[in-house]
């Protein structure tokens, strides 16, 4: 396995993740991961509120991370982060088609991604991912295309179908690794 660091940019530029080697007999340890958050959805209102929610746990430099299959939510939970983050309850298109949504706040820029189309890791840079974490924050539904390259500041937010509402797992990282919600 890699083993990933942050290192220094210019000062124009952003820190990124880097993988390196380890150092002969150093040894490696695993991740640790964070006790998720679980929390019950019973309703699309309980899934826009939680996104919501999250919405006043996140800055410029943060990403939300939305897992789950087709129709989980994903896209409902970032219609009501979306809302909150503008102040505005306007439709929030899922960027399916588009790639790539841009919403302006009294936060700064939201940047909502959908990767669902992307064929490898390299083409989110395409999509201008650096940039929205350097000027805003971003969710990304199918951040599984984003392959090792997750943003260190980031919520991963696992949604999935329980009878007619959903079950969320929600784990922070960087920043956020004490999310409270």
């Amino acid at each position: 396995g890699r083993i990933w660091a942050r290192r220094k940019v210019p000062p124009h530029g952003r820190d990124v993740m880097a993988p390196f080697a380890p150092q002969v007999g150093q040894r490696q340890l695993p991740p640790v991961k964070p006790a998720p958050i679980l929390l019950s959805l019973p309703d699309v209102a309980a899934t826009e509120a939680l996104g919501a929610k999250l919405a006043g746990k996140l800055v410029i430099g943060d990403a939300l991370l939305l897992f789950g299959d087709l129709g989980a939510g994903k896209t409902t939970l970032a219609r009501g982060l979306v809302g909150a983050w503008t102040g505005e309850g306007d439709e929030t298109p899922s960027p399916t088609y588009t790639l790539v949504q841009t919403y302006d706040g009294p936060a700064g820029e939201l940047w909502h991604f959908d990767l669902y189309r992307l064929e490898s890791p390299d083409d989110a840079a395409e999509l201008g991912l650096e940039e929205a974490l350097a000027s805003g924050v971003a969710v990304i539904e199918w951040p599984e295309r984003l392959g090792a390259f997750a943003p260190p500041d980031r919520v991963e937010l696992h949604l999935a179908m329980d009878g007619e509402g959903r079950r969320a797992e929600i784990m922070g990282f960087g920043r956020l690794k004490d999310l409270e919600v």
